[in-house]
């Protein structure tokens, strides 16, 4: 198990503390290996009736992977572990699976920094979750700003955002708050810090059988402070819609161009220092996801991130981010009218047969 993943049982809610603070929780293999053994020894275990998962931290509920682990060992040849990153992302996207269609409640408090790896931790099923946000909540999917696209799950989860939220958040990896995050479908409740614990305490004497319903009605005392039709993402949902249709970057960069007001202006700005190919790989991704069952996508997403390696784009992003810290990544292809249809289909192809593909047993 691994040091930075804290696990107990209380009043029958097993409980999951991410505590690595410095590194915002940014998930490790060992830590994904450690959420995997807990989550499949509590699914049959009778004494627990839910899981809890939350920080030690309220700077962040999880940054994401450790992307600096991606570029080392990314880099590394085959004798230097570089077979780690394969493991990586498929013990990664079977966890994000495992949570999706876990057989009990998946609560997850999404508090400070959630991002990238961090919701695949947190967007659970339908059936199984409840998402809590706060104040300090800062949700995105900021994968095209290292040249990698929205995985563990984002392509299904995005797609399915109401209208075209989901497509703005994927290609610009914006951040958004909570009233934004629920009103995007992307969380369910607003509870402030200072209630936190008021909510645990709650847990830790509730006998609910369902304790989703339980903290639902504790959260009612608070929707005045987090109003999802009055959010940013409401204001701006029209204008989401009418410039993020179609299957075009360019198309769509066209659009915001054409476009003088604020929001046209500041979203054409941030998506110039994005990898052209990869906002190109990210639309085509969401457009085939929107009718894919969530073990495809997945298994999409594992080919996926093989050849973006391959290709090298999120090497030389988390390079520029992280390691030279330069913020100058040189993108190949530099410009949106570089970018082919070839290049960026070359990115669905797939990278195993059927029959030896690492997530062939997902089902559902």
């Amino acid at each position: 198990m691994s040091e930075f993943v804290l696990t107990s049982v209380k009043n029958n809610i097993g409980y999951i503390t991410l505590d690595r603070p410095r590194a915002l929780n940014s998930l490790s293999l060992d830590m994904v290996r450690a959420l995997t053994t807990i989550l499949l020894a509590w699914q049959d275990d009778q004494s627990v009736r839910a899981v809890f998962i939350h920080s030690s931290s309220e700077k962040a509920f999880c940054a994401g992977g450790d992307i600096r682990f991606f570029y080392d060992v990314g880099t590394a040849t085959p004798k230097g572990d570089s077979a780690l990153l394969e493991d990586f992302f498929t013990e990664e996207y079977a966890l994000n699976h495992l949570i999706h269609f876990y057989p009990k409640p998946y609560i997850a408090l999404m508090n400070g920094v959630v991002m990238g790896g961090g919701m695949g931790i947190a967007q659970a099923g339908a059936n199984c979750r409840l998402r809590i946000v706060t104040e300090r909540t800062k949700m995105a999917m900021p994968e095209v700003n290292i040249g990698l696209f929205p995985d563990v799950g984002g392509g299904y989860f995005l797609s399915r955002t109401e209208g075209e939220i989901g497509t703005y958040l994927g290609l610009t990896g914006e951040i958004i708050t909570a009233a934004d995050a629920i009103y995007a479908g992307l969380a369910d409740v607003y509870i402030p810090t200072a209630e936190i614990p008021a909510l645990m305490n709650l847990l830790s004497e509730s006998k609910a059988t369902d304790l989703r319903l339980a903290i639902r009605d504790f959260a009612t005392a608070f929707v005045d402070q987090a109003k999802p039709d009055t959010s940013k993402l409401a204001t701006q949902h029209a204008a989401i819609n009418n410039i993020f249709a179609g299957n075009s970057v360019t198309a769509i960069s066209e659009k915001l161009q054409q476009d003088n007001s604020e929001f046209a202006q500041q979203t054409l700005a941030t998506m110039q220092k994005r990898s052209p190919l990869l906002m190109s790989v990210t639309l085509e991704q969401l457009r085939r996801s929107k009718d894919m069952t969530v073990s495809a996508c997945l298994r999409m997403e594992r080919n996926m991130v093989r050849h973006c390696f391959k290709h090298g784009e999120v090497l030389e992003g988390v390079r520029a981010l992280v390691v030279d810290k330069d913020n100058n990544p040189r993108w190949s292809p530099e410009t949106l009218e570089e970018v082919t249809t070839e290049q960026v289909t070359g990115f669905f192809a797939e990278a195993w047969p059927a029959h030896a593909h690492p997530l062939r047993y997902l089902e559902g």
